[in-house]
């Protein structure tokens, strides 16, 4: 995932500070790493953030200082970091230990989770708690991922609700609930030795899509988040409301593009997935289209 943008200027000194930073060989990760080492999520997450960061070093004069900024659970980690709270050294060592921790967690119990599309979301959290699950991402464009032990996650997928399709996902463990309780005070001891500063552009979070203003605010939902539902819902509408009609996604993106597609159809008429670094250009141009038509 991290071949592509080793040619850009000062990549690979990057990666190399932030690896030294987490403790992981990140350039090795990124670019030899065999699927089951990325899966991992105590690899995937830091890796994630410093692909995201990466791609933000190359794009920062484009962006207008105005431009709202958003991330999908661990990419509020990114998120914050563009958006000034912490420095990006600190995003990806923060990831690092969220990952590691959160792979800790899953180990303790047998738990896991499932992406349940369609229905109305409303019926669909209630019949999710009524199988004792919890619905961990509201991802809005009809899908949320329930998430919970594996009897409960086996329980729905062989018998769903009526109107919906359920399909498993590989992933660790039950994140976002209270299964990560040890992962969440694990993240608050570390995050103690941070300092974060307000953010200097509006910077939304997944608790409730609102903009946040204060770092300390931030910092304290970025620990919780561990533990609590993701409403990127709730973001996607908190960017309409900021009057947001372009978008870019960056890296590794495509999923929530797609999700901003379906939800914000024609409220966002603009959007570009930065998948490699030939993408950059594609946001240049649709900042210096959006400043055209100003």
């Amino acid at each position: 995932m991290l071949t592509p943008w080793l040619d850009l200027d000062g990549a690979r000194d990057r990666i190399r500070q932030w690896s030294d930073g987490c403790g992981l060989d990140l350039l090795r990760l990124g670019t030899e790493g065999t699927a089951e080492e990325i899966q991992d999520t105590a690899i995937t997450q830091p890796l994630i953030v410093a692909n995201t960061l990466l791609a933000y070093e190359h794009l920062r004069g484009t962006v207008p200082a105005d431009a709202p900024v958003a991330g999908h659970s661990v990419g509020e980690l990114a998120a914050a970091a563009i958006a000034g709270v912490f420095s990006a050294d600190d995003a990806v060592t923060l990831a690092a230990v969220r990952g590691a921790e959160m792979a800790k967690a899953c180990a303790i119990e047998s738990t896991g989770m499932a992406a349940v599309m369609l229905g109305d979301p409303d019926q669909v959290v209630a019949w999710l708690a009524d199988n004792g699950l919890d619905a961990a991402n509201r991802n809005g464009a009809g899908q949320i991922v329930a998430s919970g032990s594996s009897a409960a996650i086996e329980r729905i997928l062989a018998e769903p609700m009526a109107g919906t399709k359920v399909r498993p996902l590989k992933v660790a463990g039950a994140f976002h609930t209270r299964y990560m309780a040890p992962a969440e005070e694990a993240l608050r001891t570390h995050a103690a030795g941070i300092t974060p500063a307000d953010p200097v552009r509006p910077l939304l979070s997944n608790a409730d899509g609102e903009v946040v203003r204060s770092g300390a605010d931030y910092l304290e939902r970025l620990i919780r988040q561990v533990t609590s539902p993701v409403r990127w819902d709730l973001t996607m509408r908190g960017l309409a409301g900021a009057g947001v009609t372009t978008t870019a996604e960056l890296p590794p993106a495509g999923t929530l593009t797609g999700l901003v597609k379906r939800e914000l159809k024609g409220t966002v008429t603009a959007t570009v997935p930065v998948k490699t670094p030939a993408d950059l250009d594609a946001v240049s141009s649709l900042v210096a289209e959006r400043e055209e038509t100003e």
